[in-house]
């Protein structure tokens, strides 16, 4: 079953495309597994559970996903061995889509809330300046009015990539450079947006998590000069994760979801790694929309995640 009726040929494409080393992989371990196999059985789940947890899906994901696939064995007596694959994509789909987290059509902003106040938090490393670069090029594509923030004051080199993101998208970037106050950077930034009436408002922080302590004290403190301006700000604070890091993308999720309220989360860098998995697995474990993915370098390369449009994009074969 596809489901391409909200993305465009070219997107599905650069979807795929995307997905291609972790297709690779997947389906390359699969076909090793079923060989001389007529039908699903013990040996065959044994199989499929160590592909899918050493492709980075994560183990209570893998699990819940082979009890599927075990009851409908159960339930249908005999299951063909070449139809494993099929099975297999309907009960991820089905997974993903009890996750009732609301998902986005395209990068629109909600009509009743300007500026809508987006900060970005993730460990460093991980592209959440270039995803915010690439954000703001989107939202700038729709009309938008966007400001950026450079909060990520301990870093020269990320206050510099988001000053050159803004010349490049023709964004305002407001900027005290290094070892300055990112609360101080934030309150200026949304005072600016509220100023010039922008749409929107995306403040880069640090990329740290040394301590949990600091992370909250220092995230909680941008939060209340922000909601000085704005009292129901920030609307949005978005988790970047590196999807080629597997399993330690899900580590990084935990951590920064027990330190500050994340409400949404982008995984990128899933065109140069065999771990897209793990966005299965992310999906299906935090109670958290996953809003973006990045599978590719150019600009239109980082989608607005769509369940259906991913699991598809999975199981197609060249």
């Amino acid at each position: 079953m596809a489901f391409f009726g909200l993305f465009s040929k070219d997107k599905k494409e650069t979807l795929n495309k995307g997905l291609e080393k972790t297709k690779e992989s997947f389906f390359s371990k699969l076909g090793k597994a079923l060989m001389g196999k007529s039908k699903v059985d013990e040996d065959v789940l044994d199989n499929l559970e160590e592909i899918l947890i050493s492709s980075d899906v994560g183990v209570e994901t893998t699990l819940k996903i082979i009890e599927r696939i075990e009851a409908r064995v159960h339930k249908e007596h005999y299951v063909n061995a070449s139809d494993l694959d099929i099975i297999l994509k309907e009960e991820i789909a089905k997974l993903l889509t009890e996750n009732n987290t609301e998902e986005l059509k395209d990068f629109s902003l909600p009509e009743n809330i300007k500026p809508y106040v987006i900060m970005v938090v993730g460990v460093n490393g991980v592209g959440k300046t270039t995803t915010i670069g690439k954000l703001s090029a989107q939202y700038k594509k729709r009309g938008y009015k966007v400001v950026l923030g450079a909060g990520d004051t301990f870093r020269a080199a990320a206050v510099d990539q988001l000053k050159l993101w803004g010349e490049k998208n023709d964004v305002p970037v407001i900027s005290h450079g290094m070892n300055t106050d990112p609360a101080s950077v934030a309150f200026d930034a949304v005072k600016q947006a509220v100023e010039m009436k922008a749409d929107v408002v995306i403040i880069d922080t640090a990329g740290r998590l040394h301590t949990k302590v600091n992370l909250m004290q220092e995230l909680s403190k941008i939060k209340r000069v922000i909601q000085k301006f704005i009292p129901q700000a920030p609307h949005e604070v978005l988790l970047v994760l590196d999807g080629s890091t597997g399993q330690n993308a899900l580590i990084q999720a935990r951590e920064f979801t027990k330190a500050t309220d994340v409400t949404a989360l982008a995984i990128t860098k899933l065109d140069g790694t065999a771990k897209g998995g793990v966005v299965i697995g992310i999906s299906d474990q935090f109670k958290i929309p996953v809003k973006y993915i990045g599978v590719g370098e150019k600009i239109d390369d980082l989608q607005v995640f769509n369940k259906h449009e991913f699991v598809d994009s999975l199981f197609t074969k060249k």
